[in-house]
């Protein structure tokens, strides 16, 4: 980790960008950088090695361009949009060796919760634990108490302190390739602090939380240890009341109340999480109606703009098929 970074690793980082995309404030392009010679990859590694050894990085590396993009809800409403910051490329090449680094150390020391922002790992993973947690607790009658929270703003409210306090244990800005292993690295800090806490038991693993990234589900056997669990995660991040909700799977009503600072989070009895409907009875009627649903409609789109322009050969039509309508209705079919 402490060694000065070599020519070999800048130049599989340059092998690896991607060659379309937004340009940063110094207009450098990745077929530049493709284009270099030993020489010109040398002169990149010293730049890097002089930021490594001096811990500070030249003004073009540090300024970005923010770029508003919009997430869902009202157009007229600044928070329903995310800041996505465009780099210098040279600067992201420097960033993505720091990351190989940094993951090659904390990988391994990542808690399995967190599937989020991780090589081999997917939504699908948090998606199937928590249908066969709550599908266990609906059969043996032991409901778990759940709380779907949402972090505002999540990479923008990470306390700094306690991020390079989390980095000295284990040896954020969006855009920059550094960000999700420092910010999955934060989040896993913070997830452990549920010791104390009467978990659920899956596959023989007691756990309290499922992350994928920002977006958390904390589980609890009973609402006071939820909670508990609620006020140790709301100490470390900024937590949404007004899109953070609760839920017990079960075939009986059982009352969930929780409070972040004086707001009472609503108890709901379905939520949809990582893009798939989840209801207290367990039942999947509602959310492979919704599948179905939103694939039709994206059939009839693609029947309107697709299947009638002649110019596409039946290859393209079926690839545009089987790219944009198949995945839709069949996310999820593992549960």
């Amino acid at each position: 980790m402490d060694c000065p970074i070599s020519l070999a690793e800048v130049d599989e980082v340059v092998k690896q960008l991607q060659s379309s995309g937004a340009l940063g404030t110094d207009e450098v392009r990745p077929g530049y950088l493709e284009a270099m010679d030993v020489v010109g990859l040398s002169w990149l590694t010293c730049l890097c090695n002089i930021a490594w050894s001096s811990g500070a990085v030249p003004l073009e590396w540090q300024t970005g361009v923010v770029v508003p993009i919009f997430k869902k809800g009202d157009l007229r409403v600044c928070s329903n949009y995310r800041g996505i910051t465009l780099l210098s490329l040279p600067g992201k090449v420097y960033s993505k060796v720091l990351k190989r680094r940094v993951r090659l150390i904390v990988e391994s020391q990542i808690e399995e919760e967190q599937c989020g922002l991780r090589p081999g790992r997917g939504t699908v993973d948090q998606l199937y634990t928590l249908a066969r947690a709550m599908e266990g607790a609906l059969e043996f009658a032991q409901p778990i108490h759940m709380c779907f929270v949402d972090s505002e703003k999540a990479y923008d409210h990470v306390p700094r302190g306690t991020l390079w306090g989390t980095l000295h244990k284990v040896g954020l800005r969006q855009g920059c390739p550094l960000s999700p292993v420092l910010f999955i690295t934060f989040m896993d800090r913070i997830s452990r602090r549920s010791c104390g806490v009467e978990c659920v038991e899956f596959g023989g693993r007691r756990i309290s939380s499922l992350l994928f990234a920002d977006d958390v589900v904390l589980l609890a056997s009973s609402s006071s240890d939820l909670q508990l669990l609620l006020g140790r995660f709301a100490a470390g991040m900024r937590i949404s009341t007004s899109k953070s909700e609760t839920m017990v799977p079960n075939r009986k009503r059982v009352a969930c109340q929780l409070q972040v600072g004086r707001e009472v989070l609503p108890q709901v009895e379905e939520f949809k999480y990582l893009g798939v409907l989840f209801t207290i009875d367990g039942g999947r009627d509602r959310e492979i109606d919704r599948r179905i649903g939103s694939a039709s409609a994206v059939m009839r789109t693609l029947s309107r703009s697709v299947t009638v322009t002649r110019e596409l050969s039946q290859k393209a039509r079926l690839s545009i098929y089987r790219s944009i309508y198949v995945p839709i209705l069949t996310y999820g079919h593992e549960l």
